[in-house]
């Protein structure tokens, strides 16, 4: 961390809970969730109930599934305790008795943990990009498949494009504070990337590091092809549209099996069984 001293105590970074600038900064349920219903029904005919949320941290797309409808259910899996104990302790909390009831949080390996089949698994935030080789890759598509019920569907997102590759810093003002993602290193030999987020403060203070990635960089047709190979019939691209007034980025996404050049992109992959 980095402080500048005040005389009322404590900096707004020191004050500063790193999960809830996360949630603030990086997640968006609220258009995760209906994006997902909306495919599932799409491709079933039904609304989907039961998920599974993998690399969970702190369980808020789970607490926003079972919040969508009386009879949805939610696991959340993450190898890492403390997260999933703040996610106990505020998203949890934030539901009703019932609805705490439709959520089972459980600390393993996503390669090993079982439970019933679900309706659709997740795994977003990249963070599947920890496995780093196509066996390692290949293990946990297998794991996800088999997670499924027969009419389930897997969920992934996945950035690239020329300036995921580069050592380079953006900021992106939020309510409070400043989010930093800094690309700092990357290695094209092994398309292996460590990025870090920090978080900046109206008093000049930052949370530095308050989280830390060793990724690899995959590729669309990589990760298409390794779920084929894990089993799945086929794969579909949801790709993100461009407003045309401003040329950014627009969260409306389409399936595409083409696209135009991006110097840094993010889309969405489903596996159907």
């Amino acid at each position: 961390m980095k402080h500048k001293a005040t005389r009322r105590g404590k900096t707004l970074a020191q004050r500063a809970d790193k999960y809830v600038c996360y949630q603030n900064s990086v997640q968006e349920p609220e258009v995760d969730v209906p994006f997902v219903e909306r495919v599932f029904r799409k491709h079933r005919g039904r609304p989907p109930r039961r998920l599974r949320e993998d690399f969970c941290g702190t369980a808020a797309f789970a607490c926003a599934w079972v919040q969508r409808h009386r009879d949805n259910v939610a696991f959340g899996i993450d190898l890492d305790a403390e997260p999933l104990d703040w996610g106990r302790r505020h998203n949890l909390t934030a539901l009703s008795p019932e609805q705490q009831s439709r959520v089972k949080l459980i600390e393993g390996n996503v390669l090993h943990v079982g439970h019933e089949r679900v309706d659709v698994t997740v795994a977003y935030n990249f963070s599947y990009s920890l496995f780093r080789t196509r066996p390692e890759m290949l293990e946990y598509f297998r794991a996800a498949r088999a997670s499924l019920d027969s009419g389930g569907l897997f969920f992934l997102d996945v950035y690239g494009g020329p300036e995921a590759q580069e050592t380079k810093i953006e900021k992106r003002k939020c309510e409070g504070f400043t989010y930093i993602w800094e690309q700092h290193r990357f290695d094209p030999i092994q398309n292996h990337g460590v990025n870090y987020i920090h978080y900046a403060f109206p008093d000049g203070s930052e949370l530095r590091r308050a989280f830390a990635y060793e990724w690899r960089i995959w590729s669309v047709p990589e990760l298409r092809e390794i779920l084929l190979d894990a089993g799945f019939s086929k794969t579909e691209v949801y790709w993100e549209g461009t407003d045309r007034q401003t040329g950014k980025a627009n969260d409306v996404f389409t399936r595409r099996e083409r696209a135009s050049d991006d110097p840094a992109w993010v889309a969405y992959i489903v596996a159907i069984p």
